[in-house]
């Protein structure tokens, strides 16, 4: 995959550049009006929304953790938990997480945060040559393959996902 660098770069870019990981910038208008970040990026960019992955913050007893997941699913509390080795997790407060990652809801980016927070990356995704995750700003995704963000984040794999509701 050809490396593209989006003007001036978002933190995400800026990451991935630092340590020569491939990957291709993928743009599209934003509608303000979407009631789904993640499914309205899967349909303008023409991809599968399983490939589309939201990164989300849940808040437990040690604090802050990252659990990244396909579009189409939702994050289990109970696996993300256990694979942060914590009792129990909720979902991060919108205002702490823009706070601490750096990015706005929406746009929130598991690369580049401005706090390195112990990140889960459900497990399905390595089943992709490669992912779209936020470039850190909405209207803009970054397609690398699932192993080279597992080690851009440095995270854990583990089933963190299970189907919507």
């Amino acid at each position: 995959m050809a490396r593209k660098k989006a003007g001036g770069g978002t933190p995400a870019t800026l990451v991935l550049d630092r340590s020569g990981v491939a990957y291709a910038v993928r743009t599209y208008e934003h509608d303000p009006a979407a009631e789904s970040y993640g499914l309205e990026a899967a349909q303008a960019l023409g991809v599968e929304p399983e490939r589309v992955l939201k990164t989300l913050l849940v808040e437990g007893e040690s604090g802050l953790g990252v659990g990244i997941v396909p579009v189409v699913a939702q994050l289990d509390l109970k696996a993300v938990a256990a694979a942060l080795a914590m009792k129990k997790v909720s979902m991060a407060d919108p205002r702490v997480a823009e706070r601490t990652t750096g990015y706005v809801v929406g746009g929130i980016s598991p690369l580049g945060q401005k706090k390195r927070l112990p990140t889960v990356l459900d497990v399905s995704a390595l089943g992709y040559a490669a992912v779209l995750v936020s470039g850190g700003k909405r209207g803009l995704d970054l397609e690398l393959s699932p192993e080279d963000l597992v080690a851009a984040t440095d995270a854990r794999v583990a089933a963190i996902a299970r189907a919507q509701r």
